[in-house]
């Protein structure tokens, strides 16, 4: 079979199987499980580079090879999955359609940038980037979760639906700007990860309580 298949890529892989699986629920306005979904591709992410990294003798096709499937299981993830979600949320009008295809298509754009580079900066230096150009596409992994479980505390629906059409043009225009955003620390990146836990637990588990305390203060 044509591909690799070892531990390196394993969590790329089950990111996208994940992401297939949102994409299935926010389908059936299952979004609860749609945002799991999310923050669960956005979690393997995080830790996907530094697994691949723990093996040495990597070849350079098995490096060019996670380079170029990473993005593309991006695209899927933190593209594709979050305009789903976006829509079945309440972006359906053309104005919010537009909003939602140029939120994919930075995001497209950015990986292929970031492919082009990555395989440049690696051919210079080795090792793990320092530094991000421009926010990663990823960080629609922590976005959306922690606006879908703050929603409650919005008055109406429509505040919420307004507020998402600003999220996502937000995060989509930062996609393509160039700045420089240091990556995070081990301990940065466990604190995402717990905050982003600790709200997807909230969605899954204690969601209507949630909102009936809220509606009830």
């Amino acid at each position: 079979m044509i591909g690799f298949y070892d531990y390196t890529v394993i969590l790329t892989y089950i990111s996208f199987i994940s992401a297939v699986a949102g994409i299935f629920s926010a389908s059936t306005m299952n979004l609860r499980w749609a945002i799991f979904f999310l923050a669960f591709s956005g979690l393997c992410d995080m830790f996907d580079g530094k697994i691949a990294r723990t093996k040495k003798n990597r070849t350079d096709d098995e490096k060019n090879f996670g380079i170029q499937i990473d993005s593309l299981c991006d695209i899927v993830c933190f593209g594709v999955l979050p305009i789903v979600i976006c829509y079945k949320l309440g972006m359906d009008r053309i104005w919010s359609m537009a909003i939602l295809a140029l939120y994919g298509l930075a995001g497209l754009i950015r990986l292929g940038y970031f492919n082009v580079m990555e395989a440049k900066r690696q051919a210079e230096e080795g090792g793990a980037r320092k530094y991000y150009q421009g926010l990663p596409i990823t960080s629609m992994a922590i976005a959306l979760p922690l606006l879908f479980v703050v929603s409650p505390l919005f008055p109406s629906h429509m505040a919420f639906v307004v507020s998402l059409h600003v999220v996502v043009a937000l995060v989509g225009l930062l996609f393509i700007l160039n700045f420089r955003l240091r990556k995070p620390s081990v301990k940065e990146v466990l604190f995402i990860v717990a905050a982003v836990t600790l709200a997807v637990l909230v969605i899954l588990f204690a969601w209507h309580s949630w909102r009936s305390l809220l509606k009830g203060i």
